[in-house]
């Protein structure tokens, strides 16, 4: 028997994060998103509503946040604390084409999208995005609401701290320790430890601002 699930945030995220869902055998009872009308349709799964509704569903489903996120994790983190404030409940979502080490742990309402590998002893936050193609190796520590984009890689007993984003095709080597609150740009690779937020891009990657 399938779970019911609400998502909650209608983007072209939420688009990526249907075909996951639908694949890892939920039913979606359908999408809320304050910006699109009640009775649109977001690919198959009606808008039913905005995100003061969530409480109407508490019980009936559990809940996925599929609001995208690049700069800030604020939107997702909100939206996630109006669930659980609500007394809802987050699911855990895991493509069947990702490769989950048995011996790694995830949080709750995190995605891993088609594709991505998390290997053993890995430990992933709540709220987190591990998109396509991502690739998470042994002993890493990824921090709450962390997105870890497309074909980003992850290595060896590396730490990413809470509310960060690595991105697409970017490289954080073994053992590097990156704090809270940090943008790493497309294609950077990450050599050294970052201990201050903010945006740091390039080969190796360097503070921009």
């Amino acid at each position: 028997m399938k779970k019911p699930l609400i998502l909650v945030g209608g983007g072209g995220h939420c688009k990526s994060v249907i075909d996951v869902v639908e694949s890892a055998g939920y039913e979606i009872l359908g999408i809320l998103d304050r910006d699109k009308p009640a009775g649109t349709h977001i690919l198959n799964y009606e808008v039913l509503g905005a995100d003061e509704d969530i409480a109407d569903y508490i019980g009936k489903a559990e809940f996925l946040i599929t609001v995208g996120q690049i700069k800030s994790p604020g939107i997702r983190k909100r939206l996630q604390k109006m669930v659980l404030d609500a007394g809802g409940k987050l699911a855990t979502v895991v493509s069947p084409t990702a490769h989950v080490s048995k011996y790694a742990t995830i949080g709750k309402g995190t995605v891993v999208m088609h594709q991505a590998v998390v290997n053993a002893d890995v430990k992933i936050g709540d709220g987190c995005i591990i998109n396509t193609f991502s690739n998470i190796e042994h002993d890493v520590v990824i921090g709450d609401f962390c997105h870890i984009s497309t074909g980003a890689m992850v290595n060896g007993e590396a730490k990413v701290g809470v509310d960060s984003f690595i991105g697409s095709q970017s490289v954080v080597c073994q053992c590097v320790t990156i704090s809270d609150n940090v943008v790493v740009g497309a294609g950077s690779v990450v050599t050294k430890d970052i201990t201050n937020s903010g945006l740091y891009v390039g080969n190796p990657a360097k503070f921009i601002r």
